[in-house]
């Protein structure tokens, strides 16, 4: 079961941003693009979030390469302004 959001209004540049209501009225503004192409204030809306660990694993293996090759480069020393 997803989280519960309500399409408040559109606002911004084009009407681009949708602004959600969750059940204890915190908004949350999401890209209208993002949303079903007929969705429409006071349309009630299903959210739900997941944990994608094969993307987590790849985003940090990246980091860490780019570290990496930032230290290869590295002079050492202190820096001389």
């Amino acid at each position: 079961m997803g989280i519960p959001l309500s399409i408040d209004r559109f606002e911004g540049d084009g009407k681009s941003i949708a602004v959600l209501l969750t059940d204890d009225g915190a908004t949350i503004n999401f890209p209208r693009a993002l949303l079903p192409a007929d969705a429409k204030p006071g349309d009630v809306l299903s959210m739900t979030l997941a944990r994608d660990e094969a993307a987590t694993k790849k985003v940090a293996a990246d980091t860490r390469k780019i570290q990496d090759d930032l230290k290869a480069t590295d002079p050492g020393g202190d820096l001389k302004l």
